[in-house]
């Protein structure tokens, strides 16, 4: 399967990112893959290559690439309980500079790079993420309506705030159909409730699943939290998403 490792220009410099694609010379319906906190890893570029092998062209964004190439902080192989204060302490300041504003610009330019690429299909791009590149899917979703055509969240961080600018209060400008994956433990009922409300409301096809037995970050195999069956169930809901939405060949 081709790999690249590549460079996007953007309105604030230049990101590095992690692209895979499905062999031969066709034009492949295009995924942009958020990331959580930890990033660009080896983790990640393997949940893009199984993704890939559905015969999609997905391309995943070093978010935080202002503070430098991924990955921005040392991570170890595992990232288990004992390593997580050091990480976290250098990764949420990224997080926190990471504002709506420069979330959209760097959206126009992935956007705008994958609708440039020869193995990519003309037309709509879907948007996957992970606890944090879940609201930036969400933000793409709804910033950029004519540009997606699927939305995806697994094990989301906050979607439901008392900010002016909370992912939930999104939803009108969302025209694509959306799925979240919930671990047990990401949202209080009462949040879960007040966000599906809100999709509700606003007129958005969506599902909202709570995946059984889970905690934050199933889906990331080199973490504590990780949970095999759930991260198939995710490519379960995840794939035929795709399926239903973009035009594959």
């Amino acid at each position: 399967m081709p790999t690249r490792t590549l460079t996007i220009p953007t309105a604030d410099g230049h990101a590095d990112a992690f692209a895979a694609y499905p062999d031969g010379n066709g034009r492949h319906p295009g995924v942009l893959l958020y990331m959580d906190l930890f990033g660009v890893r080896p983790a990640l570029r393997e949940m893009a290559r199984e993704l890939a092998g559905h015969g999609y062209y997905v391309l995943v964004p070093n978010l935080f690439y202002r503070h430098g190439p991924a990955p921005v902080a040392e991570l170890p192989e595992h990232l288990g309980r004992d390593a997580r204060p050091a990480v976290f302490a250098r990764l949420l300041p990224l997080l926190e500079a990471h504002t709506t504003e420069r979330a959209l610009r760097d959206a126009d330019a992935y956007l705008g790079f994958l609708g440039a690429q020869p193995e990519v299909s003309a037309g709509p791009v879907a948007v996957t993420g992970y606890c944090m590149g879940a609201a930036l899917a969400l933000r793409t979703a709804a910033g950029r309506p004519d540009r997606v055509a699927a939305v995806a969240g697994f094990h989301p961080g906050p979607l439901v705030t008392d900010t002016p600018d909370s992912p939930h209060l999104l939803a009108p400008g969302i025209t694509a159909p959306v799925h979240l994956g919930l671990a047990e433990s990401d949202f209080t009922p009462e949040a879960v409730g007040e966000l599906t409300r809100a999709l509700d409301s606003g007129g958005v096809d969506h599902t909202c699943e709570i995946y059984p037995g889970t905690v934050h970050g199933f889906t990331m195999s080199d973490t504590d939290a990780f949970d095999p069956a759930a991260l198939q169930r995710h490519w379960d809901r995840l794939v035929p998403l795709l399926d239903r939405t973009l035009t594959n060949g």
